[in-house]
């Protein structure tokens, strides 16, 4: 008997089911790599979904060269049905001596507030690691939070945070 059938007959089903519940929403994706003039592959891919309860997106890709060096990014985003919506983007890079860095932000707001944070980290050839990461927030009442966070291989890492109550005053922040 022929094992290819069964299969075949069960992803027929299945996506003839996802069809059918699909009640007009829409997905779509693209992918792709090739061989680049620097020696080595450029790739990136995107998808997209959208429907009743909103949408989502994002995209990544890199490029290397034949030497060992590296760079890529990625970026997402997202509204929801009730007006929620965020986005975060992020890039990085590699060096055939070893050294790294990544950047990256985001934002979300909706009903209960906002947030934004953004950060980045750095490793030399020789392994020395520095990173730092600030982020905000406000709830809908007014509350705010306002944090940074540091990093270095040398000393280790750091954080101080300020929350304020919907009247503006400083106050102790919640702890989890």
């Amino acid at each position: 008997m022929n094992r290819r059938l069964p299969i075949v007959l069960l992803a027929a089903a299945t996506l003839t089911l996802s069809a059918r519940g699909a009640h007009g929403e829409g997905f779509a994706s693209r992918r792709g790599a090739r061989e680049n003039a620097a020696g080595g592959v450029t790739a990136g891919e995107s998808r997209a979904v959208h429907g009743e309860n909103g949408f989502a997106a994002g995209r990544r890709g890199f490029a290397s060269d034949g030497d060992g060096n590296a760079a890529g990014g990625s970026e997402q985003a997202f509204k929801g049905p009730n007006g929620a919506a965020g986005a975060r983007k992020g890039r990085w890079s590699h060096s055939a001596d070893g050294a790294s860095t990544h950047q990256s932000a985001g934002g979300v707001h909706g009903a209960n507030g906002s947030a934004y944070s953004s950060g980045s980290a750095t490793r030399d050839a020789s392994g020395n690691t520095t990173a730092s990461r600030n982020t905000n927030a406000t709830a809908n009442s007014g509350a705010t939070y306002d944090g940074s966070t540091t990093y270095s291989s040398g000393s280790g890492a750091s954080h101080s945070g300020t929350c304020t109550n919907s009247a503006g005053q400083v106050v102790a922040c919640p702890t989890r």
